[in-house]
C-alpha cells in the first residue's frame, strides 16, 4: 500500500515537472524570437541549459521509481523465499520432537539420567526453533498480508490485550495505566498486533518487579506529529545499543533472564513502516523502557 502511494505521488511530481519545464522552455524562446539580436543569444543559450536540466532531472526521477521498483521486487522475492524456508522446516521439526518424546514414552524407565536429559534437550531445541519459525512466518505475513485503513478505538484495543494478558497470567499484580479516548487511523489487524507486541514485551520485562508497571498513552515525535507510546518500569536496555532493539534476532537480554525469538520488536518496526510511520525507543538499564511510535 506504501509503495504504491509513493510511486503514485512519484509519478504525479514527474508529470507536473514535465509540463512546468515545458512551459518554461516555451515561455523563454517565445521571449528570445522576440528580443533583439543581441539579447538572443544569451536568452537560447539559457533556454538550452534550461532544457538540457530539465531533461536531467526528468531522467533522474525514472531513474529513481525504476530502482524503488527492483528493490521492492527483491524484498518480495526474499520474503517468499522466507516463508517457503520456514514453512518448509516445520515437518522434519515435527517429526523429531515427535519421535524424541515417543522414545522418552517407551524406554523412558531404561534410558539412564544422562541419556534422558539429551532427549528433553533435543525436544526442547526443536520446540525453540518451531516457535522461532512460527514467528518468521508471521514477521513474513505483516509484510506480505494487505491492508485496509479504518478509524481504530486504541483505548478499547489496549484494554483487550491487557484483559487477556491477565487471563493467562492471574498470579502477576501490574498497574496498567491506559489513557482514554485515544483512536489511530490504520489497519485494525496490523496495529492490534504492534500494541501487543510492545505490551507482551512490557508484560515480560516487568515480570521480576515487585510493583509492575506499565503505561500506555499519547505523545508527539520532535515534529509534532502524534504518536503512541508504551512504556514499563522493567529491565530497561543499555542505550547504547538502542539502534539494535528492532533487528530480528536481536536480544539484550538471554533467554535464561527472559523468554523470547527476538522477533517482536522487528515485526512492529514493519508495521509502522507499512503504516508510513517510525519507531523509537528510549531506556535505562534496570530503569524500565518506552517504545513510541506513529502511524503517519
Amino acid at each position: 500500500m506504501i509503495e504504491r502511494r509513493r510511486r503514485r505521488r512519484l509519478h504525479i511530481i514527474t508529470h507536473v515537472v514535465v509540463a512546468l519545464g515545458l512551459l518554461l522552455v516555451a515561455a523563454a524562446g517565445r521571449f528570445a524570437y522576440r528580443s533583439s539580436a543581441a539579447a538572443r543569444i544569451p536568452v537560447v543559450i539559457g533556454v538550452l541549459l534550461l532544457a538540457t536540466s530539465h531533461i536531467l532531472m526528468t531522467r533522474e526521477l525514472y531513474r529513481l521509481e525504476n530502482m524503488e521498483r527492483e528493490l521492492h521486487d527483491a524484498n518480495r522475492e526474499l520474503e517468499s523465499f522466507s516463508y517457503s524456508v520456514s514453512h518448509d522446516l516445520r515437518a522434519p521439526l515435527r517429526s523429531i520432537d515427535g519421535f524424541s518424546q515417543a522414545l522418552i514414552e517407551d524406554a523412558g524407565l531404561t534410558l539412564v539420567p544422562e541419556a534422558r536429559s539429551h532427549l528433553d534437550r533435543i525436544r526442547a531445541a526443536t520446540q525453540r526453533m518451531g516457535r522461532l519459525i512460527d514467528d518468521l512466518i508471521g514477521l513474513s505475513r505483516v509484510t506480505r498480508s494487505g491492508m485496509t485503513f479504518e478509524r481504530i478505538d486504541v483505548t478499547d484495543l489496549v484494554e483487550q490485550i491487557v484483559a487477556e494478558l491477565r487471563r493467562q497470567t492471574p498470579d502477576r499484580v501490574i498497574d496498567v495505566l491506559i489513557r482514554p479516548g485515544m483512536t489511530a487511523t490504520g489497519d485494525p489487524h496490523l496495529v492490534r498486533l504492534a500494541f501487543q507486541n510492545l505490551i507482551e514485551n512490557a508484560w515480560k520485562f516487568t515480570s521480576r518487579r515487585p510493583h509492575a508497571t506499565i503505561d500506555v498513552g499519547e505523545s508527539r515525535d520532535k515534529d509534532g506529529v502524534p504518536a503512541f507510546y508504551v512504556g514499563d518500569n522493567g529491565a530497561g536496555f543499555d542505550p547504547e545499543y538502542a539502534d539494535k532493539l528492532f533487528g530480528a534476532f536481536q536480544r539484550l537480554h538471554t533467554s535464561a533472564e527472559f523468554p523470547g525469538t527476538g522477533i517482536g520488536l522487528a515485526t512492529v518496526q514493519r508495521i509502522v513502516h507499512r503504516h508510513g510511520g517510525h519507531l523509537w525507543a528510549e531506556g535505562e538499564t534496570n530503569q524500565g523502557a518506552c517504545f513510541y511510535f506513529t502511524l503517519e
